[in-house]
């Protein structure tokens, strides 16, 4: 294994940089260099490169987005765009690859690997709803960024006694709302993985407001994934059933940046460093996660073929302490 590439792919999450710095880090431990390609797929098609080395990676542990920047591929749908991109690593002499992002990216990783490149991925997205790891890279970052938004809105909720509806990421997922409205301490959390039926919930939500209002409570906190449903229409809902002024807050992107917390930083870090290690080992067609504490690998196929479960004791724990 002489020369390693690595490019970040799908929505950016903040840990991504420490991921890339702890690539390059460990490649040049071990005597590897590292190719790093701009804008996931589509970069490597245009065949957008640049070197890696230790100066190109300092200072940024702390900074969010990822320098390599990253893009969305059309073009690597197709069997042409497939074929161009593994040319152009073939060009580089290029021993393995390493996919930093989310499902689709790791889609792709195993096209590449398939045509006869190794491929390592490394698990980066907010919605934290890859299978194989506990936790995914942005993740901590992100309910952190939820969790401080939901502090100011509950300020101003509480000053005029009002009810918000607060949206969150999360279009098949739910995990942001699940662990940020729990520890944000929201007083109702949907979310997209458990089923409900609309006036059902909406009954609960309307009798929760008012049992709250008339013991003195001066605040109501819904957290919505936007999988399960939209802020918008839920506060409307809420509104005509009991003629109670609702205002809502899409966090939308906000939730994307930041600087890494400690835990994405180290997580990123691990990541990074067993990604490159694996390469040399001779594995593939994988990814690195977290299982508990240790750091393990996982074939795509399973990624693949399996779904993140939401874990339903926070689910249940969330419903308990709304009261």
């Amino acid at each position: 294994m002489r020369r390693i590439a690595v490019m970040t792919s799908g929505g950016d999450a903040s840990g991504m940089n420490a991921a890339v710095r702890a690539i390059v880090r460990t490649g040049i431990y071990h005597g590897i260099e590292i190719i790093g390609f701009r804008k996931g797929y589509e970069g490597i098609i245009d065949n957008e490169h640049l070197v890696l080395n230790a100066r190109s990676v300092s200072g940024i542990i702390d900074r969010g987005g990822t320098i390599l920047e990253t893009a969305r591929s059309e073009r690597f749908m197709t069997e042409e765009g497939q074929k161009k991109a593994f040319s152009v690593l073939r060009k580089h002499k290029i021993d393995g690859l390493i996919v930093i992002g989310g499902d689709g990216s790791f889609r792709g990783a195993r096209v590449i690997d398939r045509m006869g490149i190794s491929t390592v991925g490394v698990p980066a997205t907010i919605d934290n709803d890859i299978a194989g790891t506990d936790y995914s890279i942005g993740f901590d970052t992100a309910i952190n960024t939820v969790i401080d938004a939901l502090s100011k809105i509950r300020d101003t909720a509480t000053s005029h006694e009002r009810v918000f509806c607060v949206e969150v990421m999360g279009r098949l997922s739910g995990e942001i709302a699940l662990y940020a409205g729990l520890a944000g301490g929201a007083d109702y959390i949907l979310i997209p993985e458990i089923e409900y039926e609309m006036e059902h919930v909406l009954g609960e939500i309307c009798e929760q407001i008012s049992r709250d209002f008339e013991v003195g409570k001066k605040h109501f906190i819904l957290v919505i994934a936007e999988g399960a449903g939209t802020a918008q229409g839920m506060a409307s809902a809420i509104t005509n059933r009991t003629h109670r002024e609702v205002r809502i807050s899409i966090l939308g992107h906000l939730q994307r940046g930041g600087s890494p917390t400690a835990l994405d930083r180290i997580l990123a870090s691990r990541f990074g460093a067993e990604a490159v290690e694996a390469l040399m080992r001779g594995e593939r067609d994988s990814l690195v996660g977290i299982q508990g504490k240790e750091i393990v690998l996982t074939s795509f196929e399973y990624t693949f073929t399996h779904e993140h479960e939401i874990n339903k004791k926070l689910v249940e724990l969330a419903r308990v302490l709304s009261i």
